[in-house]
């Protein structure tokens, strides 16, 4: 063979296998086959409610001008789209808990949201879930967009080049996450998520300050974001899975007993009785929107009117233990 066709044939083939090995994942928000969530899906079962954030600062390669300040901790949590969101700053991350632990259920069991205002300026995020508030697991997040140049401060994201990082959808439209991603790690209870961590990725293309995939690859988003709202901009986490599977354990470690439960209108209260345990314990009850609706400190027998309580599912929680409670 012609040794010029036989190199030719070879550039060819091997150009047509890296188009190959670039992956294409979902596309953007209502584009068909996006796994992009709305914010108003009737499949939510509750939001973030509480967590600790550590800020980052507005841009990491110019730390003079401190860190990212626009928004606040609370503003993570309940519905997206209500409120305002926390913008993490560069590498800054926020630990999120829930009212009841997330589960691994059948597709995506969570979702998280930021506040991009198109389909390309997508600031970007790596999640993390734990079980015990001590060891996280990292989601194996993939960017195939290009490195050789730098995505400038309010550059375009392909949002078929990326998955399972935080971000890859505008405003109002959360990125799912799949806990089955996670079924080979260790050290985590997959049917018992109590915490989420999401961290910005510094979408630098400079390796001293790059975040990157589990691939080892650099992942490029717009940067540097040196303002007050620089760095991931988070609005909330929507919990999929989870709440109504594992609010029927029962408390066995605290050893108490609801009753009368459901607990009626004519009724309009019920009691909270430990049994065993006489030790002070606090406690806290929500709806299954997260919403917190009463809390306080359980001796022995505590008494709780519902009076003006909707009808509906409640969950009473106690250290990480949790009860649903019905108000008919």
């Amino acid at each position: 063979m012609n040794i010029f066709l036989k190199y030719s044939l070879l550039l060819i083939c091997t150009i047509g296998f890296l188009h190959i090995a670039q992956a294409q994942y979902a596309p953007p928000a209502g584009y068909p086959g996006t796994t992009a969530i709305h914010k108003d899906s009737a499949n939510w079962v509750c939001w973030a409610n509480a967590g600790q954030v550590q800020l980052g600062y507005k841009d990491i390669s110019n730390q003079s001008l401190g860190f990212a300040n626009t928004g606040s901790l609370s503003d993570a949590f309940g519905v997206a789209g209500e409120g305002g969101i926390i913008s993490l700053g560069d590498a800054g991350q926020i630990t999120l808990t829930f009212p009841y632990p997330i589960q691994n259920g059948q597709g995506a069991d969570f979702a998280v949201f930021e506040n991009g205002f198109n389909n390309t300026f997508l600031e970007l995020a790596f999640v993390e879930v734990s079980s015990d508030g001590q060891r996280f697991v990292r989601f194996p997040a993939y960017s195939e967009t290009d490195t050789s140049t730098q995505v400038n401060s309010f550059g375009s994201v392909d949002a078929t080049k990326i998955h399972n990082l935080a971000g890859k959808y505008r405003a109002n439209y959360g990125t799912p996450f799949d806990l089955e991603d996670l079924i080979d790690s260790t050290g985590i209870d997959l049917q018992a998520i109590t915490h989420v961590r999401i961290i910005d990725v510094v979408g630098s293309v400079n390796p001293s300050y790059a975040g990157r995939d589990s691939r080892g690859f650099m992942v490029n988003d717009p940067w540097p974001t040196a303002f007050d709202s620089g760095g991931f901009d988070l609005d909330a986490v929507g919990v999929l899975n989870g709440a109504t599977q594992l609010a029927t354990r029962q408390l066995t470690q605290t050893k108490l007993r609801v009753f009368p439960n459901p607990v009626s209108n004519a009724e309009a209260e019920f009691t909270i009785e430990l049994l065993t345990n006489t030790r002070e314990k606090q406690f806290s009850i929500y709806n299954l929107h997260g919403q917190l609706i009463f809390d306080g400190k359980l001796i022995s027998n505590t008494r709780i009117s519902t009076i003006n309580w909707p009808t509906g599912i409640y969950i009473l929680q106690i250290d990480q233990d949790f009860v649903k409670i019905n108000v008919l």
